[in-house]
């Protein structure tokens, strides 16, 4: 069996124009993958320190209420909170959930002091930020997103 010239011609020419085409094609999905792969990163990442952030806010507003009232007047204050420690437990790690949770119990806590322990409370607290566990646990997770 013997094969004509220009069809072995013929035949390398097509090969070769398909196998550019798939290695083309493959480049392109690669690339694209890639793209929406960080992309989606990048959306979680957002989301993420939204809600982190939001957490924050809430937490220093009832620490600063819990500071100044005697007593916890309205449970309703600290109902975003539990609502945002909610949405932390959908995906964040375990160690952000824990350290949300232990900045609620010291800011219920802070609304159980008596008057008279109020200033002792305000001695230990000057010198331990109750969010600043949380925050290094939201950063290391941003981290290891990224």
């Amino acid at each position: 069996m013997t094969m004509d010239p220009a069809t072995i011609s013929a035949v390398s020419a097509l090969s070769g124009s398909a196998i550019g085409a798939m290695a083309s094609f493959a480049t392109t999905w690669l690339t694209q993958n890639h793209q929406d792969h960080m992309q989606r990163l990048d959306k979680e990442g957002s989301r993420r320190e939204r809600l982190f952030a939001e957490f924050i806010d809430q937490a220093s507003k009832a620490y600063a209420d819990g500071v100044v009232q005697e007593d916890l007047d309205d449970p309703a204050k600290l109902v975003p909170m539990y609502a945002t420690i909610n949405k932390l437990r959908l995906f964040a790690k375990p160690t952000t959930i824990e350290a949300a949770e232990a900045v609620l119990a010291s800011i219920v806590k802070t609304y159980e002091t008596p008057p008279s322990d109020l200033e002792t409370l305000k001695s230990q607290v000057a010198g331990h930020d109750i969010l600043n566990s949380f925050a290094e646990s939201c950063r290391q997770e941003l981290t290891q997103l990224r």
